[in-house]
């Protein structure tokens, strides 16, 4: 386990790939003049899951929303399975292969479950839409199938946000980025959440990055980097995540 208190020393110990599905080297990200993110080295592998962690506050959101272009850095670069992004626009990343279920779940409440699950559909394209199937998210998430034409509002909180995960897989991305994905969920549907996530690594091969604070979630993944004041201070295989890091970056 690499444990530093400089980006710089993280990003050595790093067992990035050649070419990582996700790359992020040196981004800084600002609201106004208020600097948020600082000097961010981190790298996603392909077919891996990567959890950051960090205390409320610390920058984790904002990053995955500079990854999903909803936030323009200031400088540094962003770079999805080998293509520079910085400059494209949210709706095409997402058509490039990230799916993003953000912090709230931000599905429709006004449209049944089969509508916002097309929805999902909507960044592929007109052919492989013709050919797709909700069949592998009733796989994952056999709730949702029974629940078809109740209004997205209707569900759970723990419904909604399996119903927010199945639609971004319907657009069938290279990369997940998942926001806390657990917040407020009853603890049997987290760990329904925990397991569809590593099903869908392994049976697709694609690339989670993950914001969590729950911990049995945070040890599902295969490596960790900690967040605190807008920098990445420490790193290393989840595996060998030690209690000293839990107390430091997890514990409230």
């Amino acid at each position: 386990m690499s444990y530093s208190q400089s980006p710089s020393a993280v990003a050595s110990t790093t067992e990035a790939p050649n070419q990582p599905m996700l790359d992020i080297n040196n981004l800084n990200v600002y609201y106004g003049e208020s600097h948020i993110l600082r000097n961010v080295d981190m790298s996603v592998a392909r077919g891996k899951m990567i959890c950051l962690i960090g205390r409320n506050g610390v920058g984790k959101t904002t990053l995955l929303k500079s990854v999903m272009g909803l936030l323009q850095p200031r400088s540094g670069n962003i770079v999805l399975d080998g293509q520079p992004i910085n400059r494209l626009s949210t709706d095409r990343r997402a058509r490039l292969g990230i799916g993003y279920v953000p912090q709230g779940r931000e599905i429709i409440p006004r449209v049944t479950v089969r509508e916002n699950l097309l929805l999902g559909m909507e960044s592929l394209p007109k052919e492989d839409r013709k050919r797709a199937t909700m069949e592998e998210v009733f796989d994952l998430f056999p709730v949702l199938k029974t629940m078809l034409d109740r209004m997205g509002g209707d569900l759970s909180g723990g419904q909604q946000q399996q119903l927010a995960i199945a639609r971004a897989i319907l657009s069938k991305p290279k990369l997940l980025v998942l926001d806390e994905p657990t917040e407020g969920i009853q603890p049997s549907i987290i760990l329904e959440i925990e397991a569809a996530v590593r099903r869908i690594i392994e049976a697709t091969g694609i690339s989670v990055l993950l914001v969590e604070q729950h911990l049995h979630f945070v040890r599902q993944a295969d490596w960790y980097y900690a967040m605190q004041k807008g920098g990445i201070v420490a790193s290393g295989p989840t595996e060998q995540l030690s209690q000293d890091v839990i107390q430091e970056f997890l514990a409230v």
